[in-house]
């Protein structure tokens, strides 16, 4: 088994592999990887996806890559189908992957952080690389909710607040929610965007320009805002990861009006408008030690289907 640089192959050499990436992401997650899977195939054609590949016989069995962002290098996906000879098992080849993707990103020219959030791994799993390195690791929850069983009845907001549907004029106002609501939270140690106003931006562009978490759902994306003002005052954003299955990519209310019950309303409008539309799921990913959300989503009928984690470097 040789591990090789991710850039010396072609899509074709990697399709088989992503198909049955593609295959796991729906089992475990009820999630449609096809989309992401076409665009990192796109990116290795391109030859500018920097990371590894672990190979026998000709045949690649894993991958791995990562991304610069400026001075943060963040780890996107790990991934092993099987090595065919069995001189190695999954567990040992996902260690040797992870083991280079980390000695280059911190051996990287003007890199000072790093950030990996590996879905399809248990707790655990593939945490001893980080570890060995310096990083700090957070277990985060993934929840689902089953629509058609669902009954979120919204909460009577106060008398100056209105839910209404998200517009593409939200932009700048849902990035100051998003940087305020985070300020000294656990979630902007994991994501480092949300600490300015500047990186709530571009994690919006992310979350509704590209199909890295599933194709945005406008219809089923609303800001909750103060009628007077006409300021926004909290947000939930939801995608669509697979034609009968929402996501939902960013909630939150500024933090001095947390206690209103404006997420929980936010978090009805976004299922009912799912459920007009047939869909059947409702995922959302949390930080386990947000305790206060956690137990939101829990009395709201969410359950935990995994536990993965987040790890961060800063060096």
């Amino acid at each position: 088994m040789e591990i090789l640089d991710l850039r010396h192959f072609s899509s074709a050499d990697l399709r088989p592999l992503l198909e049955g990436e593609a295959q796991v992401w729906s089992r475990l997650l009820s999630w449609d990887y096809r989309g992401s899977a076409e665009m990192i195939l796109r990116y290795v054609d391109a030859k500018i996806l920097p990371g590894y590949a672990a190979i026998e016989r000709g045949r690649i069995f894993g991958y791995s890559f990562f991304v610069y962002e400026g001075s943060k290098g963040v780890i996107g996906d790990l991934f092993v189908g099987g090595n065919g000879s069995g001189a190695e098992s999954e567990h040992a080849i996902e260690v040797r992957l992870l083991t280079h993707v980390i000695e280059t990103l911190q051996r990287s020219p003007g890199i000072h952080r790093v950030e990996a959030q590996l879905l399809v791994h248990e707790t655990g799993g593939v945490a001893q690389p980080f570890l060995d390195q310096g990083f700090r690791r957070h277990p985060r929850l993934f929840m689902v909710l089953p629509l058609r069983s669902a009954a979120l009845a919204a909460p009577k907001l106060p008398a100056d607040i209105e839910i209404r549907p998200w517009t593409e004029h939200d932009y700048q106002a849902a990035a100051a929610v998003i940087t305020a609501a985070y300020r000294g939270h656990i979630d902007s140690e994991i994501n480092d965007q949300y600490r300015s106003l500047s990186g709530s931006v571009r994690f919006l562009n992310n979350i509704v320009r590209f199909p890295g978490c599933g194709i945005f759902d406008a219809e089923a994306s609303f800001a909750a805002v103060h009628k007077a003002t006409r300021s926004v005052i909290g947000v939930i954003l939801c995608s669509r990861v697979k034609n009968d299955v929402g996501h939902v990519t960013q909630v939150c209310v500024m933090p001095e009006l947390r206690g209103q019950g404006i997420g929980e309303a936010l978090l009805a409008a976004s299922t009912h408008a799912l459920q007009q539309r047939g869909f059947n799921l409702l995922s959302l990913t949390v930080t386990q030690a947000n305790d206060r959300a956690v137990a939101l989503y829990e009395r709201l009928g969410f359950s935990i289907t995994r536990v993965f984690d987040a790890f961060v470097w800063e060096g």
